[in-house]
């Protein structure tokens, strides 16, 4: 079944969002908003996608490829199931995912910050509890944060480092002091973790271990077997069942991950209905390998649900450390031998639209043609650095979907002479003689995600080879791949980025230049770029969501005509396939299938 959302209605809503007031809280408040008000009041009854009818019990059973060696999701080290973070932890407020970025209380019972937002405050409420019946104290939120920033992700400590003070308040209020105000923070802050400080005394929180944490969520870590499941179990005495925003949430008695060596192993496991509930990422395969008994029988239905958030990022990464991908126009080069028409016609049946920058799909993305308004006034004082195309307009090239690609090959062969790189007895060399040679990291662990990774890097070789350069495709495992990964050790890898309709600080994690040499950011392509730091402080400082928007459509043209990747596509709506009797709202999210929705607001009948 395919389910539709009028999308003008959706942006409707979310530019009406935009446009309200922009007041700072000037007292206790049960939610917050980046920029205006809250869309639901604060006698709100439930979230709007949720169905506050819907009955508790049964089990949905998840398909990951892989295994976890550890259970906690907040360091580098180990590998963690995804729903130890989303199940066991609770964060202070939580997120609305019908709305751009607007959070509620959750811990909090309530949130407050002053006009320019240079501090916040959050009260616990009273029957806030862990799963062994503690309380949820401002001590345990204070250390959740330090800890967090000194021994977390890096994420965590990149937030943390904009807090000049923290301190507690009152029996149950904690007041975050930053050192200059940002719209985001308080947000961000709300959306941290908070852990029981007694469960982490004398153990060490940067190891990577199987010891189960104690949460406050409304699911405990069950049975589990790293590399075959892992069950989460629906804490009957959760504190905050009768909260508004639970209402219609956390229905399933059981939520079990089962793990599989690869992804043809795990879709026989959906055919034999051993996985309820499996995300299809590819059209073709959508198209034809869903005929099999059970969903004849109808036993297993199949959804398709549409969203309106931005494409977001993903295709093979340059790594612009190495000097072979310095130079914009040997990276240009490489996009135009990528015979993107051709690819996805031969992986997806060309179903999927190309990614044309950072934000597409939504208001934030970048328009066409030349910069124009508070977008060219940003990007002004940066335009003798930029790349070219960045004010002018920058385009991907278009192939005529024929094998040889050879008007974009000439292109490329082109750009590349200019590049001081020429042909010699069949091989691409640099003044030097060196041979134009890379190798593209691919993690061991295959999954389906359009057209699988290695398909497209085989068929994007081919194109290569004819320009005289040499690729070669290395598999590693998982644990080597993210080591690798993280230390920034590679030519070239498919990375992905998933973007929100509120970008933030998050954006200094991705582009930033302090992630150029500090090791476990995402800046996966070593992106350099004063204007780049410039426009994510422009977006995370802009007065009204006008400066917002323009700031993010002027970060978008410096990234997409920065060439640090070159695009595959992405998917305007998720495929589901799940057994007929798992159900969810009518209503949907802006977000879509996204975090928050599944298994969160669905429900399984008799």
């Amino acid at each position: 079944m395919k389910m539709s959302r009028n999308r003008g209605w959706i942006w409707g809503c979310i530019l009406a969002i935009g446009l309200l007031p922009d007041v700072g809280s000037a007292e206790p408040s049960h939610g917050i908003a980046m920029y205006g008000e809250p869309a639901l009041p604060p006698d709100f009854v439930s979230l709007p996608y949720a169905n506050p009818e819907a009955p508790k019990g049964g089990r949905v059973i998840f398909g990951e490829v892989g295994s976890f060696d550890s259970l906690n999701p907040y360091i580098l080290k180990g590998t963690a199931p995804w729903g130890v973070g989303s199940h066991v932890f609770e964060t202070l407020m939580a997120q609305n995912w019908d709305e751009p970025f607007t959070m509620y209380g959750l811990l909090a019972e309530s949130i407050e910050t002053g006009p320019e937002r240079d501090w916040v405050e959050f009260t616990l409420r009273p029957e806030a509890r862990f799963s062994d019946g503690s309380p949820v104290t401002v001590e345990d939120v204070i250390w959740s944060m330090e800890t967090l920033a000194s021994e977390g992700q890096p994420r965590y400590a990149n937030a943390w480092a904009k807090v000049a003070q923290v301190e507690q308040t009152g029996p149950r209020s904690v007041r975050f002091t930053f050192a200059e105000a940002d719209r985001e923070l308080p947000l961000i802050i709300g959306l941290r973790p908070v852990l029981q400080k007694s469960d982490w005394e004398d153990v060490s929180f940067s190891a990577s271990s199987l010891r189960v944490p104690t949460g406050s969520g409304p699911y405990l870590v069950g049975n589990f077997e790293p590399g075959r499941y892992i069950e989460f179990t629906r804490n009957p005495d959760y504190w905050g069942q009768d909260l508004p925003y639970n209402q219609g949430l956390h229905n399933f008695d059981t939520i079990r991950y089962e793990y599989f060596v690869d992804a043809g192993v795990r879709f026989q496991a959906v055919m034999a209905e051993e996985v309820n509930f499996y995300r299809e990422t590819s059209p073709m395969l959508w198209e034809t390998e869903y005929g099999f008994p059970a969903v004849s029988a109808g036993r297993i239905v199949l959804d398709e649900i549409p969203h309106a958030r931005p494409s977001g990022m993903q295709g093979f990464v340059f790594n612009t450390r190495r000097d072979l991908f310095s130079d914009w126009q040997v990276r240009e080069a490489l996009i135009q031998a990528f015979n993107f028409q051709f690819i996805n016609q031969t992986l997806n049946g060309g179903a999927l639209p190309r990614v044309s920058s950072y934000f597409s799909n939504s208001e934030l993305g970048m328009s066409g043609g030349a910069a124009e308004g508070l977008v060219a006034d940003l990007l002004a004082p940066f335009a003798d650095d930029l790349t070219p195309g960045t004010l002018e307009g920058y385009e991907l090239p278009v192939a005529d979907g024929s094998p040889r690609n050879r008007r974009n090959m000439r292109a490329a062969s082109r750009l590349l002479s200019e590049a001081g790189w020429t042909v010699e007895d069949g091989v691409l060399r640099n003044g030097a003689g060196e041979p134009f040679r890379f190798e593209i990291l691919i993690s061991g662990v295959s999954d389906r995600w359009a057209g699988n990774a290695e398909a497209v890097a085989n068929l994007y070789g081919d194109s290569l080879r004819q320009l005289g350069i040499e690729i070669a495709i290395e598999r590693v495992d998982s644990a080597q791949y993210n080591e690798r990964i993280s230390a920034y050790d590679y030519d070239m890898i498919v990375g992905a980025w998933n973007l929100s309709l509120s970008p933030g600080n998050e954006q200094y994690l991705y582009w930033g230049s302090n992630g150029v040499e500090t090791p476990g950011t995402r800046n996966y392509a070593g992106v350099d770029s004063a204007a780049v730091d410039a426009l994510i402080g422009e977006l995370l400082s802009a007065p009204d969501r006008e400066g917002f928007v323009a700031a993010v459509r002027a970060l978008d043209r410096v990234l997409t005509a920065g060439r640090y990747v070159v695009p595959f596509w992405f998917n305007d709506e998720s495929y589901i396939a799940h057994a007929a009797n798992l159900h969810f709202p009518e209503e949907l999210p802006v977000y879509g299938d996204w975090i928050g929705w599944a298994p969160e607001v669905w429900w399984a009948s008799e």
